[in-house]
């Protein structure tokens, strides 16, 4: 129940549940890889998070970087998935969509490519942790774009987890979490909208990329769940 001795790559892996994901990852013995579109991020990464962790550009909206990135990274034990840009809200009828379209380039095909290239480097016993939302059980007014692609996360993962078994395949499904992923919203809107949620929670507060970044591990570290979604919301889904 250890992932000393393992490599982890972790694609998204320089900022918010991503970054979080690697520092624990490798803080329990793992040797990491992290890879990101911007190389800023990638080196402010690589900065924060232990010795020894490999850091790679990577655009995961570009199929055939994604292919050359995994030739060159070889055999490893785990691919986490957490890549995405800022949260799209908005309604039907305001929707962009070409915005819209590189949303689900990023989130959805982007983490399609990264296992049809990753896969065949993944060493026995090893799995694959894909990122989704609880919009998808719960969406709200001007989620039509994220509900609808926190639906697909979930029907991928459980059709890849047959397609490529004995491999395991999982995904994490995060509630309201502090990262980046909010940083369109205003100062005063973001703070709003932690306090409401805080004061709604069972839990009494928001996450943290820290407390998502248990359920990878966990799904790393355990053999027997495949095809499973694991929530970390807080009890969000149940208010």
């Amino acid at each position: 129940m250890s992932l000393r001795g393992q490599r982890v790559v972790v694609v998204g892996g320089t900022s918010g549940i991503g970054l979080a994901v690697a520092g624990a990852a490798a803080r329990d013995g793992a040797r990491v890889v992290v890879a990101s579109r911007r190389q800023e991020s990638v080196d402010a990464a690589l900065r924060e998070l232990p010795a020894g962790t490999e850091g790679r550009r990577l655009d995961a909206t570009d199929e055939p970087a994604v292919r050359a990135f995994f030739e060159r990274t070889g055999a490893f034990d785990h691919l986490v998935y957490t890549a995405g840009e800022s949260l799209l809200m908005a309604g039907l009828a305001e929707s962009d969509l070409g915005r819209a379209r590189r949303f689900l380039d990023t989130r959805l095909w982007g983490a399609y490519a990264a296992v049809k290239y990753g896969a065949p480097g993944i060493r026995e016993g090893g799995s694959v942790v894909l990122t989704t939302g609880t919009a998808g059980r719960r969406p709200l007014p001007g989620t039509s774009v994220a509900a609808s692609l926190c639906g697909a996360m979930e029907s991928l993962t459980r059709a890849l987890a047959l397609e490529l078994a004995p491999l395991r395949v999982n995904v994490v499904s995060p509630g309201l979490v502090r990262t980046d992923v909010w940083r369109e919203m205003s100062r005063e809107d973001r703070a709003g909208l932690f306090e409401s949620s805080a004061a709604a929670l069972p839990v009494g507060r928001v996450g943290t990329p820290e407390d998502v970044a248990e359920a990878y591990l966990y799904l790393m570290r355990g053999g027997y769940s495949t095809g499973s979604v694991v929530v970390v919301d807080g009890g969000g889904l149940l208010v």
